[in-house]
């Protein structure tokens, strides 16, 4: 899978500061280096195995020996699910060469290769214990087909045959979980770099020793110890929802089910209104046998429809009122029964935890009924309402919840509102205890989620509407790059391309920076020795090509097309392996510019009128306020700032019809050299055509003339598409230096001749005007 521009500049900054650091690593002793240490924070959703799996891909180009990398987490599910998607996976092809296995699987000629990079997987539970002899720690065992030495001693030793030490790269996915012992077991390994994921900086006393010599020996700051990904970032990419929804209720539990599954069925009905590839999903998160006022033991010997415990009354609720079919809900907990009142046959409970978790999957169950042992690893984005009991109704508990219902399905932004919304509905006993929790939660998500709106919903505003449908319906004719004809020149650079599977010396480069580890000598008189690296490890020529690709076209456009779909990628001169540093790797990222320079000169931007034209669909709006315009397709709108405010209010009284357009799953012009899209702030119909315009502010206004201002091919006779900017004040474009003459008025920019040109207009009102106007 590509990643978008903010995932591959994390995994290139963190592979960069290990590359560096470990060209002259701090020293424990002669031979064990202190590892490189670094946290990726990132919140929930935007994608940290895939970010991970990048920088052990670039760490591995950089090193001189194949690296083992130590993969490991707190949950099985988490290691499973990470297990099957760098294996065979949507993230196999990010690690092109690797051996995946699970840790307990590998043999001794797989440490001991000096060809194959091995990447392993395990969960703590495999090694953090007090007792390293413990039975069920089979990693501190001698096995027969170890050369009866310990795995935990081989990967200690991770030797090759040449006597060389290969490098080890510790990654730790939900680090919040690494502990004080985890830590201890794990340094015993020596390892050259410890990487920790998480969506806080977090880091246990353990690593206080390896922190502070970072600080002191090469003064690192706090910035030096993590890269951090921008919240802003991941929801642009439309890889999480763009809006939470919290429903506090104080009523009866059947209520607050009620409630969830109207709003469930009008997402589910949107969803297949627009033909999308997926059906919304509820989760219900309660306890699992406690009963209000009576023992466990007494409940289980009533039969069902007396039954207290929470998951019974949830699935009675959803099959006997709500008339949902059984075989959709899954009851994922260890739910007690008793011989004389057992589970009714149509119930699908899965009560054997991780080991029912394969099981449960495959059912691709629509309502999941689960308490919070299935919330880390589980990962299903169309999980979007979660209805969350009074026993579960905490800050923290809640918090972690919101990660199973954040990500966004298909990582797209849909036209409706409801389809881009997390939706909570939270029970509690009393109003304050809901307050208490909204506030500690308020507070965690401004932290970590500061661009995800939040909408409040309790007894009073539930009527009110957070959410508008257009009136009357209105159209957009989409806008499209058209790359025909950059096939021949791309095809052309790629025959131009040399051919290096025969290798050469062009296909090796000047040597790693690094030194390795290698034993001299056999055994009691054996000693290490560092020596210096001749070669970096081999990658295929068409990872060289697709990495070079990315980097010079990284918006979220090339998921869905790009200069990378015209290249014949399968081409057998692709598959020749050559070193990352070699002369044949710069001469093939020069072709990959190349490509995408050619796929920037001979591709347009055009209207496409064969295509289903956008609809105007409903837009959120805050239930508690807004304002009311009267030529609007949305009655009203909220969330503007004052220059938008300004410039609707004006919008209005031009008698046109106008609309807002969303920046979440609205209307998007493609920007052919920025590689992403770009949703102007308003839409405007005219007679001879759609008036699209930006309002930009001072500080963003020539990057915004330079990408977002041009002529976009279009019929000769009928209605087109037009673009505008606005801006406050009387600017300037000369030699592409915005001057500003004054600082009141308004400044309307459009296309002519090639290039922008800016109109100064007094009032908001003559610029309004002014901007809707076609020639």
């Amino acid at each position: 899978m590509d990643p978008v521009a903010f995932q591959s500049f994390a995994a290139e900054q963190i592979a960069q500061r290990f590359v560096n650091y470990m060209s002259n690593p701090l020293m424990v002793d002669r031979i064990t280096p202190v590892p490189f240490l670094q946290t990726l924070i990132a919140i929930t959703g935007s994608g940290k195995t895939l970010m991970l799996a990048e920088v052990v891909e670039r760490i591995a180009e950089a090193l001189p020996l194949p690296p083992v990398v130590l993969w490991i987490s707190k949950g099985r599910v988490v290691v499973s699910q990470t297990f099957e998607n760098l294996s065979v996976g949507k993230y196999a092809e990010n690690l092109p060469g690797f051996r995946v296995l699970p840790l307990l699987e590998v043999a001794a000629e797989n440490l001991s290769s000096s060809e194959v990079p091995l990447l392993l997987l395990a969960t703590v539970g495999k090694f953090a214990v007090e007792d390293g002899a413990s039975e069920e720690r089979k990693v501190y065992r001698a096995q027969l087909d170890l050369a009866e030495e310990s795995l935990w001693d081989l990967l200690k030793k991770r030797r090759t045959e040449r006597g060389l030490k290969r490098p080890l790269i510790i990654i730790y996915d939900e680090g919040h979980n690494l502990s004080n012992l985890q830590t201890e077991r794990l340094l015993e390994l020596s390892p050259d770099a410890l990487i920790v994921a998480s969506a806080t900086m977090s880091l246990p006393q353990g690593l206080n020793g390896i922190i502070n010599r970072l600080r002191n020996d090469r003064k690192w700051s706090d910035a030096d110890f993590s890269t951090a990904v921008s919240s802003p970032e991941v929801v642009d990419a439309q890889l999480v929802k763009e809006r939470i929804s919290i429903d506090g209720y104080m009523t009866p539990m059947e209520t607050a089910l009620d409630n969830m599954l109207s709003d469930l069925a009008a997402a589910q009905t949107s969803a297949t209104s627009l033909n999308l590839p997926y059906t919304p999903k509820a989760i219900y998160v309660c306890s699992t046998n406690t009963v209000d006022g009576m023992l466990t033991s007494e409940d289980i010997k009533r039969p069902l429809a007396l039954r207290q415990a929470r998951p019974i009354l949830i699935w009675r609720h959803l099959v006997e009122v709500a008339k949902i079919d059984p075989d959709k809900i899954a009851v994922y907990c260890q739910l007690k029964f008793s011989k004389e009142y057992p589970k009714p046959q149509n119930m699908q409970l899965f009560d054997g935890a991780e080991k029912d978790y394969a099981n449960f999957i495959e059912g691709d169950y629509e309502h999941i009924i689960f308490n919070l042992g299935l919330q880390e690893g589980w990962d299903d984005p169309a999980a979007s309402f979660a209805y969350i009991d009074k026993e579960m109704a905490s800050a923290r508990q809640i918090t972690q919840v919101i990660g199973r219902v954040l990500r966004q399905p298909g990582a797209k932004h849909y036209n409706d509102p409801i389809l881009n919304t997390a939706h909570f509905h939270i029970r509690t006993d009393e109003k304050r205890v809901f307050d208490d929790i909204l506030r500690e939660i308020r507070a965690d998500l401004i932290s970590k989620h500061p661009s995800i709106a939040i909408v409040v919903r309790d007894e009073k505003s539930r009527g009110k509407k957070d959410s508008l449908d257009p009136d009357p319906s209105k159209t957009v004719p989409k806008v499209a790059i058209e790359s025909s004809d950059a096939l021949e020149p791309i095809k052309g650079i790629v025959e131009g391309m040399m051919d290096f599977r025969e290798g050469g010396s062009n296909t090796v480069g000047q040597g790693s920076r690094m030194q390795v580890l290698q034993l001299i000598g056999e055994d009691t008189d054996a000693s290490y020795e560092w020596v210096e690296a001749e070669h970096s490890n081999r990658v295929l020529a068409r990872h060289v090509f697709r990495r070079e690709i990315q980097r010079n076209y990284p918006g979220a456009l090339q998921r869905t097309g790009g200069p990378i779909n015209l290249v014949d990628i399968e081409d057998p001169k692709f598959d020749a392996p050559i070193e990352a540093s070699s002369p044949a790797a710069e001469h093939i990222r020069s072709k990959a510019r190349d490509v995408v320079q050619a796929y920037k000169q001979h591709s347009i931007i055009f209207q496409d009128d064969d295509s289903h034209p956008y609809v105007v669909g409903p837009i959120a709006v805050d239930p508690e306020g807004g304002e009311v315009f009267k030529r609007s397709l949305h009655e009203r709108y909220s969330g503007l700032n004052n220059f938008e405010l300004d410039f609707a209010r004006a919008l209005d009284k031009t008698q046109r019809v106008w609309a807002r357009n969303p920046s979440a799953g609205g209307y998007h012009i493609p920007l052919l050299n920025e590689g992403k899209a770009y949703f102007p702030d308003f839409l405007v119909w005219v007679d001879k055509g759609i008036v699209a315009v930006d309002t930009k502010g001072t500080h963003l206004l020539t990057d915004a003339a330079a990408s977002k201002l041009f002529e976009i091919d279009g019929p000769s006779t009928g209605r087109r598409i037009a673009l505008r900017l606005i801006s406050e004040g009387h600017q300037e474009l000369s030699g592409g230096v915005l001057q500003t003459r004054r600082a009141n008025g308004y400044t309307v920019w459009t296309w002519r001749n090639g290039r922008a040109n800016g109109a100064f207009f007094d009032t908001v009102k003559a610029a309004a005007e002014a901007a809707i106007k076609l020639d």
